[in-house]
């Protein structure tokens, strides 16, 4: 019997298993909700014309940040003029649009400058996709199947805040969880992701609004969901909404979402006071004295999420462009540098093949070592604005600016 059959299935094999281990970015910051990547073979360096696969004109507004599931890019927009909040679907390799879904019109509701209609990140479980929007004075929530059919739509309740809305919606097992703090009655609900019925709700008490999205965690030997907002940082069991534990402050007002790095939760916040802060997930009840590890005030950003890799946290505020490193479990300070420039960054830094990217608002991604000392090893500009965190998959990062969809990828 001839090799040449063994051997290519064999090879075949390989080129299958290489394929599986890729990893997909199914929802807000990935798929650990972190920001982390384990694929490898990133591109280094790119613009406008070099290294990109492929670009595609978006019809709308919006920030929320595409999301990568079985072979399909997911985005929302606003098309203003006609008061249309829109799902778009793409192919991942030849950027062709495949559908899109007009979920909702109507009124365009009162947003901060910074805000947008379209800010909500979608969430997919390789079958199905879930959007949120604000229907005022509704939060809404929507399923669709990846053909582009409405599985199902549901309103968990109202939504109140001067600022806007743009909370992703989390999965959880069989729930989408959303976060609805919000300057009057406040909740966080668990939705069941086959129907759309309502499984829990937890009460947030301080009724002030924020827009973080909750992260599920293995902290302390047990699944937790974790978020800043609303005057406090608390601990979730993610399958019955029961707190686990709360810390008081330390501001008022919070956007990004947390990260876990070695047994340690950190955040960075807020408004009025920014705070870098790392705490110690073991506890129950309140424990605002006694599981804080670390805290620095009046530094760290308020609008984008941190990233942690190798023993360390990586910031960039929103304002004045400035990156800073910590170190995780003693928030020793090893630089803090504005990268280029006086534009903020309101992306979500993303840490790869040993790097970590910034994008500003400028769509200029900075690519630093993922060290304690400062490397610039990239600046890579694309020339337009971008407020969205960029996704990263299988060695393809996708970016969504002002007016395009990019994906961009090495030779």
């Amino acid at each position: 019997m001839s090799c040449r059959p063994l051997f290519a299935a064999a090879f075949g094999l390989a080129l299958a298993a290489g394929v599986s281990t890729a990893e997909d970015w199914p929802g807000w910051r990935g798929p650990r909700s972190d920001g982390t990547v384990t694929d490898t073979g990133f591109p280094l360096t790119w613009t406008s014309t070099q290294n990109v696969r492929w670009k595609l004109p978006i019809r709308g507004s919006g920030h929320s940040s595409p999301i990568v599931s079985k072979g399909k890019v997911f985005f929302t927009s606003c098309i203003e003029p006609e008061k249309k909040r829109v799902l778009h679907c793409v192919d991942r390799v030849t950027g062709k649009e495949l559908w899109e879904r007009v979920v909702l019109v109507s009124d365009l509701e009162k947003k901060h400058g910074e805000n947008s209609w379209a800010s909500s990140t979608p969430a997919a479980d390789g079958e199905r996709v879930y959007v949120s929007f604000l229907d005022k004075p509704s939060m809404r929530v929507f399923c669709y199947d990846y053909a582009g059919n409405k599985v199902w739509e549901k309103t968990p309740g109202e939504f109140h805040s001067v600022h806007g809305f743009g909370v992703a919606p989390i999965l959880y097992q069989d729930n989408v969880i959303l976060n609805g703090d919000q300057d009057a009655k406040a909740y966080i609900v668990a939705l069941d992701k086959l129907t759309g019925e309502e499984k829990w709700r937890a009460d947030r008490p301080n009724r002030t609004r924020s827009y973080c999205p909750p992260v599920v965690v293995e902290a302390a030997g047990k699944k937790q969901l974790v978020l800043t907002g609303s005057k406090s940082v608390a601990s979730y069991d993610p399958a019955t909404g029961k707190q686990i534990w709360v810390i008081d402050g330390p501001t008022e007002q919070f956007v990004s979402s947390m990260v876990l790095y070695d047994g340690v939760l950190m955040l960075t916040a807020g408004f009025p006071d920014h705070w870098v802060m790392a705490i110690d997930p073991s506890g129950t009840g309140n424990v605002t004295k006694t599981h804080i590890l670390w805290s620095k005030k009046n530094d760290g950003g308020y609008v984008p999420s941190p990233v942690a890799h190798a023993g360390k946290l990586f910031l960039v505020d929103d304002k004045e462009g400035f990156a800073s490193c910590w170190d995780v479990k003693t928030g020793k300070q090893y630089w803090k540098e504005r990268l280029g420039g006086r534009a903020g960054s309101h992306a979500s830094a993303v840490a790869a093949d040993g790097r970590v990217y910034f994008t500003n608002d400028d769509g200029m991604t900075f690519v630093v070592k993922a060290d304690r000392d400062l490397e610039i090893l990239a600046k890579n500009p694309l020339g337009e604005k971008v407020y969205a965190s960029p996704a990263f998959s299988d060695g393809e990062i996708f970016i969504r600016s002002e007016k395009h969809l990019w994906c961009i990828g090495g030779k």
